[in-house]
């Protein structure tokens, strides 16, 4: 029987994490019946050229689509594929659609069906469908079009992730994806979903703050074939909160240990689970070769920590830091600042914290981004509710930078500020070769003195090495 041919798309962006999502549901479909092929538009020199070669004879498109810029190249490939092939179906998932599931269809006519949360059953589902000529009724999680109307089906249980297939990265070009990064880094993720309530996250929004993990067995067993196949030298754990059970956390250690897999690896990690961790587990994390976690901090007082519900305490992320110090781990702190009704006190407090963990290591890197109301969350919400205006078609989403922007709560002045402040905690807590000290005790005597007024140095260093884009 001849397979039937299935492609998914990756839309252009400027990181290159490999394309987990679309790996998960390739993997979860019968290859004996399936023919599936990934195209990513972030490492093909014509990623639309060859959409449309491979369209010929396919039975459906998925695209993957995020909120902001990606949503463009989206739109650009998919009104191409219908012009070529009206009769294609075409499928969106991922965060927007399903943020999004009946406004995207609402929005582009050359969309047929979107996905919302976890893909890997529905799309095999919609795919089985489609093959025999099937309605879609009965697929949990979807919106599609049914003669002219648009309807939305009840949304898909969270699918226990031990119960779906290992993912098949044989299905895409794993050695480009270590070229782009620079490194032999292997990404995977071990979980879905989020059990927590932040108010500025979408994630309790499209998960219903439910969580499902892979048995830290099933983890060893994995790692260690992906790294006898493609000799990775570091793991990037993709999972939103990785350290979510310390004992988990602890026994994925130990079968890295047990197994001889000799690597490093980075995972996210939340403060007050952290300060939870004993020192024998961080111990244990570090042999087994952790370099680096992410914790998100977002505020520098803890009003602000509480009113946006992260539900940590300030005193657990200084634990974090010391624990990470003690056991050589570097760490990333991002913030997050401009929320509206933010006080003047409260981003100064941010700025003094950020700063402190700074100047804990030159390993500890303190990000500090805007907040935009992304869709989905409490907060967003809550100002859309006070007249606040979210982009209102499709278009407009893809214009949305969620990343590099700051909001209307921020004032010329304060934006000033804060970029300074970026620029100079970033250099005085940095490692600098021996030419730059100067500008590293320049840089500390200012975040010392709180002193940013004529940034010279910031204006000249910055045309000559212009920051790489976030989004």
């Amino acid at each position: 029987m001849k397979r039937q041919k299935i492609i998914l798309y990756n839309p252009k962006a400027v990181f290159y994490t490999m394309p987990l999502a679309l790996l998960a549901i390739a993997s979860n479909l019968d290859p004996q019946k399936y023919d599936v092929q990934i195209i990513d538009g972030r490492i093909e020199k014509e990623p639309l050229k060859r959409v449309l070669s491979a369209a010929d004879g396919a039975l459906c498109l998925g695209i993957t689509a995020l909120t902001g810029n990606p949503i463009r190249d989206a739109l650009r490939v998919s009104r191409a594929v219908k012009a070529r092939r009206p009769d294609l179906p075409i499928v969106w998932g991922g965060w927007h659609p399903s943020l999004f599931p009946t406004q995207t269809l609402a929005d582009e006519p050359g969309i047929d069906i979107t996905v919302q949360g976890q893909g890997e059953v529905t799309f095999r589902e919609i795919v089985g469908c489609l093959s025999e000529g099937e309605s879609l009724q009965n697929v949990l999680g979807i919106a599609f079009r049914e003669n002219g109307e648009i309807m939305q089906n009840p949304p898909r249980p969270l699918t226990d992730v031990n119960r779906l297939p290992g993912v098949n990265y044989g299905i895409a070009e794993v050695e480009k994806y270590f070229q782009l990064k620079n490194r032999r880094q292997f990404d995977y993720i071990t979980s879905a979903g989020c059990f927590f309530r932040c108010a500025f996250c979408a994630d309790p929004f499209v998960y219903n703050r439910k969580w499902t993990a892979l048995t830290p067995e099933r983890i060893g067993e994995e790692i260690e074939r992906h790294h006898r196949r493609y000799q990775f030298s570091d793991l990037d754990f993709q999972d939103e909160t990785f350290f979510t059970h310390r004992k988990r956390v602890a026994a994925i250690a130990e079968e890295f240990l047990r197994r001889g897999i000799n690597i490093t690896w980075a995972g996210t990690m939340r403060a007050d689970q952290g300060s939870r961790m004993d020192e024998a587990e961080f111990a244990l994390c570090a042999e087994s070769g952790l370099r680096r976690v992410l914790i998100g901090v977002e505020s520098g007082s803890q009003e602000m920590m509480d009113w946006m519900r992260k539900d940590i305490k300030i005193e657990q992320v200084f634990e974090c830091a010391e624990k990470c110090l003690r056991h050589k781990i570097a760490a990333i702190f991002p913030f997050i600042v401009g929320f509206p009704g933010e006080s003047d006190a409260s981003v100064a407090a941010t700025l003094d914290m950020a700063k402190r963990l700074r100047s804990m290591h030159p390993e500890f890197d303190t990000p500090i981004f805007y907040f935009k109301p992304y869709p989905g969350s409490q907060i967003t919400r809550e100002v859309v509710n006070k007249g606040y205006q979210l982009p209102k078609t499709i278009a407009e989403w893809a214009d949305f930078d969620y990343i590099g922007s700051s909001g209307p709560w921020v004032s010329g002045e304060k934006f000033r500020l804060i970029e300074r402040f970026k620029f100079y905690n970033r250099i005085a807590g940095g490692r600098n070769h021996w030419y730059e000290r100067p500008l590293r005790r320049l840089a500390k005597w200012r975040c010392d003195h709180g002193f940013y007024h004529l940034p010279l140095e910031k204006t000249v260093i910055e045309k000559l090495k212009p920051l790489p884009r976030l989004s």
